[in-house]
């Protein structure tokens, strides 16, 4: 979940947003849009709060958990805040440690 500066207290607005097209050209990779809109140039801005969500398939729930935060890795904006927690718990991992290689 990548969400715009300043949530979920405010939100910041018109923030342009790149990399989602490389995002969703990777396989198994797909972007969905929540807090988008486009600006008076045509350009992909933030419209606030949780903006897009990456989502991935994988053999296992590692695997997809890798790809859709590599995914979401390609996408930049002004303020970007990345959740670094999703799909954690089924895999036994507590916010801000990292999986044994023979957990992987």
């Amino acid at each position: 979940m990548l969400a715009s500066a300043g949530y979920p207290e405010s939100s910041s607005k018109g923030d342009v947003i790149t990399g989602v097209e490389d995002a969703g050209l990777m396989a198994d990779v797909d972007v969905i849009h929540a807090g988008t809109a486009t600006d008076d140039q045509g350009r992909l801005v933030t419209a606030g709060g949780r903006v897009l969500a990456v989502r991935a398939l994988g053999s296992d729930v590692a695997e997809a958990r890798a790809k859709a935060y590599a995914g979401a890795e390609k996408i930049s904006f002004d303020g970007l805040q990345r959740r670094s927690d999703i799909a954690a718990e089924p895999l036994g991992v507590i916010e801000g440690a990292s999986l044994k290689e023979s957990d992987r």
